[in-house]
């Protein structure tokens, strides 16, 4: 099983590098991509189509200030995505969340916290867990050992 991590720039790799740690500790491969929604839309667009034929079961995106990240991924594929709205700007995220939860009907995205990337990780694995027991058994540990 593998999940993909993308961010907007290489300056969001530190705040999303929990999500990549969160997928290893459950053994779940994480590909990291640096993708923009406004820099490489086309690129984007050609990642999120081709995703499931190459094996991804979720992506998850992380990015600040107008967040269109996750919202563009999700235009193209039918995977789950996971927005992680980052933190930044005058609005220290507010805006990252409000673009990142705001989409229009027919293209959810899940959204977590301001920075909780390593959330967005637990919830593609709770996903996969759905016919994975080996992951449903180790989230129940993990939730027993204090889920940190």
């Amino acid at each position: 099983m593998r999940v993909a991590v993308l961010m907007g720039s290489p300056s969001d790799r530190e705040r999303m590098a929990p999500a990549v740690h969160m997928l290893e500790r459950f053994g779940v491969e994480a590909d990291e991509r640096v993708l923009s929604a406004h820099r490489s839309p086309d690129e984007l667009a050609a990642f999120a189509r081709s995703a499931r034929e190459e094996g991804f079961a979720a992506i998850i995106c992380g990015a600040g200030l107008a967040a269109h990240l996750a919202g563009a991924a999700a235009a193209h594929t039918t995977l789950p995505v996971i927005g992680v709205p980052l933190s930044g700007g005058p609005l220290t995220g507010v805006d990252a969340l409000y673009s990142t939860v705001q989409m229009p009907r027919g293209i959810p995205v899940a959204t977590v916290s301001i920075d909780g990337a390593a959330n967005a990780a637990i919830l593609a694995v709770e996903m996969l867990a759905v016919t994975d027991e080996t992951l449903a058994r180790q989230l129940v540990e993990f939730r027993a050992g204090g889920a940190r």
